[in-house]
């Protein structure tokens, strides 16, 4: 039931070769992650796109999903806290969505890399900890989020047994495991002191903080994220007109910010950029103090008060 993976992307890619073939239908959240597609559209697998905002909206989409799609879709992609939206769920979704999925026998795939960078103190539920979950699901982890290893590429995939043993035989052909040292290196993360994950959570809730009011200073007001490491950032809207893309290119050249635009994520992420809270208090406020000058550029009124961002 459990399969170290080369990172949770690695092990998606795995699973989608090993379950899906030409033909079948899978449900991804739209806007998603690339690979929550693209792993089954290399697999030769069609995409049908759902909302990722949990609400009721998404359960209809689902039920037309399965009305009206021939065929009839046997995966659902879920990603909570997701990427990029850094939306997020609590148990009472999942136990709705196992039901749903048993009814309509359906596997679900969840994401979950970013389980440990919650804020508020609202941690973030498993939908394994639903009665039945593992009969209809798989769940992916990634150390790289919880334990700062991004780049050492090692995960694990928790769940259903068959759906575990279908995806180790494929992985059997494309790789022989992660690097040893590595392995050792993430058995002694995950055993030894944990204070380390609090730190981090504690880290990034800070950079949360100071990102949404230094830019909320400097004219440009982003929604707090409840989980994740990203912001999920409408387009100012005076500046909507410009579209992400191009939005993106004029912050990098004219203000030296880096950001993500929303279309990369799917065409539903058009209007939104995402931003990665990966810098430091004092590059973040720099960044803001770029952007305010930006948008000032632009034409874009300020507040009055974001004299000292």
């Amino acid at each position: 039931e459990v399969v170290v993976t080369m990172g949770s992307k690695e092990g998606l890619a795995s699973l989608a070769t090993a379950i899906t073939a030409p033909g079948d239908v899978v449900l991804a959240p739209n806007p998603s992650y690339p690979i929550h597609t693209f792993g089954f559209i290399i697999a030769g697998a069609t995409i049908r796109s759902v909302p990722t905002t949990p609400d009721e909206n998404y359960f209809r989409s689902l039920e037309r999903a399965m009305a009206f799609t021939v065929p009839r879709p046997s995966i659902l992609v879920v990603n909570y806290p997701s990427n990029p939206t850094a939306e997020t769920v609590d148990l009472a979704f999942y136990e709705r969505l196992v039901a749903w999925a048993k009814e309509n026998k359906v596997w679900i795939l969840s994401d979950l890399a970013y389980s440990e960078l919650y804020f508020d103190g609202n941690p973030t539920p498993s939908i394994l900890q639903v009665k039945g979950g593992k009969d209809v699901a798989v769940e992916f982890t990634s150390l790289s989020k919880t334990y700062s290893m991004a780049g050492w590429r090692v995960g694990f995939a928790v769940g259903n047994r068959e759906l575990i043993a279908a995806m180790t035989r494929v992985k059997s052909y494309l790789d022989y495991g992660a690097f040893t040292p590595i392995q050792a290196a993430a058995c002694a993360a995950l055993n030894g002191p944990q204070d380390i994950v609090e730190q981090n959570r504690q880290l990034y809730h800070k950079r949360r903080d100071i990102l949404v009011e230094a830019f909320g200073r400097a004219g440009w007001d982003i929604p707090p994220p409840r989980a994740s490491m990203f912001a999920w950032a409408p387009l100012p809207p005076a500046l909507a007109h410009l579209g992400s893309l191009e939005f993106s290119k004029q912050l990098l050249t004219e203000a030296n910010v880096a950001v993500a635009p929303g279309v990369g994520y799917g065409e539903d992420g058009e209007g939104y950029v995402r931003i990665a809270m990966v810098e430091n208090e004092h590059r973040l406020r720099q960044a803001a103090r770029n952007v305010k000058r930006y948008l000032q550029s632009m034409g874009v009124n300020t507040p009055s008060q974001s004299n000292a961002i």
